[in-house]
């Protein structure tokens, strides 16, 4: 079975996508965004500088990865920090091994994060660049923290939006960018239905490529 890697910026429906082609696939999949998130509460919880690269990558060397059951992961103030915390090369360097070696098991996997198909697994058969309008994405967002009770405004949310795809496509390492062979898939006008039904026609029509 192949390796599907699916990238994309925050919001743009990339991890329920890749969640439902795992189970259509029947392969694993890793949510490496919350590999992330997971150090990222690691530096809420030790009180660290999200700033201070050498702390962090020390946390995620040594991840516990319990922490990707913590209440707080889905919370708009860990996923803030862990947009920071991911342009640390020590972060990066030390998560990096453990997503390479989740995609080269064997029989297949479904990746989704960043930089799947441009550094975690530029061998990946089928490759999808999933993304939306930054006001669609913020919207998703905004309905999302408002569901689990959070009060926000939707301003902040696209403003927040913004400043991430801003770190995440301008950071030195691994910037947020699709790879050269990935297929872009915009879900703006899409129900995530017909996203994911999209996205399905698209890996087969990728993978029937890779087997002739």
């Amino acid at each position: 079975m192949p390796v599907i890697a699916v990238d994309g910026p925050a919001a743009s429906g990339k991890g329920t996508i890749a969640r439902a082609m795992a189970g259509h696939y029947g392969l694993p999949h890793l949510d490496t965004g919350a590999l992330y998130r997971a150090v990222a509460v690691a530096v809420r919880r030790n009180h660290i500088d999200p700033g201070d690269g050498e702390a962090a990558g020390r946390l995620a060397h040594a991840l516990d990865l319990s922490l990707l059951e913590d209440p707080s992961l889905r919370s708009d103030a860990v996923a803030a920090i862990a947009s920071q915390v991911s342009a640390h090369p020590p972060v990066r360097a030390a998560l990096l091994a453990f997503q390479q070696r989740f995609a080269a098991q064997e029989g297949g996997a479904v990746l989704d994060g960043r930089d799947i198909g441009t550094v975690v697994a530029p061998q990946a058969e089928a490759k999808l660049f999933v993304t939306a309008r930054p006001e669609v994405r913020a919207h998703r967002r905004y309905l999302e923290l408002l569901a689990s009770g959070q009060p926000v405004h939707e301003s902040d949310v696209l403003a927040d939006i913004l400043a991430r795809d801003q770190r995440d496509t301008s950071r030195v390492l691994s910037p947020l960018q699709p790879a050269h062979d990935a297929v872009l898939l915009d879900t703006s006008d899409f129900d995530i239905g017909a996203a994911i039904r999209r996205a399905i026609e698209m890996v087969d029509s990728r993978l029937k490529e890779a087997r002739r």
